[in-house]
């Protein structure tokens, strides 16, 4: 079930509703029907230290443990 986030036309607060089938959001704060729905931004997989995963490790290897921490081995 998909999760969006909506402003109050009515009210202008944001909110973030959990929204099933054809049912219609209401704010949750005024119960007014006037929202807009927002664009939201997809969060990324947290890694631990609350830091955003990448995709090469920071020591600029190529993440395989056979590489180490001082650079990637090559694929030799």
């Amino acid at each position: 079930m998909p999760l969006y986030e909506y402003r109050c036309d009515a009210c202008g607060r944001t909110c973030e509703l959990l929204i099933r089938g054809s049912e219609k959001p209401v704010c949750p704060h005024c119960d007014s029907p006037r929202l807009a729905k927002l664009l939201s931004v997809v969060a990324g997989p947290v890694v631990k230290g609350g830091g955003a995963a990448s995709s090469a490790p920071p020591d600029g290897g190529c993440g395989r443990p056979q590489c180490g921490m001082g650079g990637c081995a090559g694929l030799d």
